[in-house]
């Protein structure tokens, strides 16, 4: 039997006014060898994502695929309910008009792609029904910026991390244990 260690980590938080500064606090810490983990604050941070070395998502590449999928279906649907399934003579039109399919495309197209990526999104955040959201300080839903920030190994962090808070601005920091599964 295999037993899962756990580990205790500090998590550091760092609270800001301005988006620019917590930007540039999550880059200068990212770029000295913390873990940044998240920039939570009001609204979206333009450029966040160069800051914290982010990949490009590929959500648009879900979307493409469940919007041909959708594609797909629409046409096979119609193609097989018109000409093989419940063939009717409709005054001389033949069984095969794609013209006269392709609102129905349009429409299934959209509809698998817009839901396929909103279901791909709840599930790979795990952003279930009944869940409770991890907020750092309440203060973040109203007027603040919060970087959340995690130690990645003994002796591989050479900035102090206090400094760099004060140098960016911080109006207050706070530390906290975390249970990290290994």
């Amino acid at each position: 039997m295999v037993f899962r260690q756990r580990e205790l980590k500090w998590l550091h938080f760092g609270a800001f006014n301005d988006d620019h500064d917590a930007c540039e606090a999550a880059r200068e810490c990212r770029e000295a060898g913390f873990d940044v983990i998240d920039v939570h604050g009001p609204y979206p941070i333009h450029g966040i994502e160069e800051a914290l070395g982010m990949r490009r998502s590929r959500l648009t590449w879900v979307c493409f695929f469940f919007g041909l999928t959708g594609l797909i279906l629409a046409r096979w649907l119609q193609y097989f309910t018109s000409r093989d399934n419940w063939p009717i003579n409709v005054g001389g039109k033949p069984f095969e008009s794609w013209p006269a399919f392709i609102p129905v495309m349009f429409e299934l197209t959209v509809l698998f792609a817009s839901l396929g990526v909103v279901a791909t999104f709840f599930l790979r955040n795990g952003l279930f029904f009944g869940r409770k959201p991890r907020i750092p300080d309440a203060a973040v839903t109203d007027d603040e910026f919060v970087v959340v920030v995690r130690d990645k190994g003994a002796g591989l962090v050479q900035v102090d991390l206090g400094d760099v808070w004060k140098r960016h601005g911080a109006i207050r920091s706070w530390d906290q244990m975390e249970e990290v599964k290994s």
